[in-house]
């Protein structure tokens, strides 16, 4: 897989996706409705007023367990309130179906694979969502 391009996409949305154990289809549908219509791209006024379908963007979408690292007691990190990876790749792909399924272009990127992930971020919004 190294080398390997698996997802690209144009102007929109880099999403790196954390399920915790917690996580169901109910959430994943629900951060799919907020991102989809997140107001975080400028109007033609320079206000952040439109949102993924009003620019005609795109979403790549990265399951990055990672995001659950607890580094709160030590200095190794603990996935413990992560999802087992079965469960997680599931809610993954749950929420990129939901994306899809309200008009979006999703681009997937591997599950359980090392990646190399490149952006340019243009502009000055980085967020963190939870549903």
């Amino acid at each position: 897989m190294r080398g390997e391009v698996v997802a690209s996409g144009g102007a929109g949305f880099l999403v790196l996706v954390g399920v915790g154990l917690g996580d169901g289809p109910d959430q994943a549908r629900k951060l799919a409705a907020k991102l989809y219509h997140l107001r975080v791209f400028e109007d033609q006024g320079g206000k952040m007023n439109l949102a993924l379908p009003d620019v005609g963007g795109e979403v790549v979408v990265v399951p990055q367990f990672t995001l659950y690292g607890d580094t709160s007691a030590g200095r190794r990190p603990s996935w413990v309130k992560a999802a087992p990876p079965d469960r997680a790749e599931e809610m993954v792909e749950a929420f990129a179906s939901a994306l899809e399924a309200l008009g979006a272009v999703v681009h997937r990127s591997a599950f359980r694979e090392h990646m190399e992930v490149q952006l340019v971020n243009d502009g000055p919004v980085t967020l963190l969502l939870e549903a």
